[in-house]
């Protein structure tokens, strides 16, 4: 496992920034950032890709339940449900 709970939120973000989304370099990205929608931009296909960069990143697996409107809602909800994940393993 690559450390799991090691700054799960810096490395979602910067997940969402250099493997997404490189043109968010300059955005500042916050806990209440909605990830589907307008400000970050993420479509179904971009949800999929996010998460297996995550998965990859992380070194863990979402199951097909783990990807829905209540995970992705925003990076904050992301990040908490990675945490709950990782303190499962």
């Amino acid at each position: 496992m690559k450390q799991c709970d090691a700054n799960i939120e810096e490395r979602v973000k910067s997940v969402i920034v250099s493997q997404l989304k490189p043109d968010l370099h300059s955005v500042t990205l916050t806990r209440e950032m909605p990830i589907l929608g307008r400000e970050l931009g993420f479509d179904s296909v971009a949800l999929f890709e996010l998460v297996a960069a995550l998965e990859k990143e992380l070194d863990i697996c979402f199951d097909q339940s783990d990807v829905g409107i209540e995970v992705f809602e925003n990076i904050g909800t992301l990040v908490n449900h990675i945490e709950t994940k990782c303190l499962s393993l």
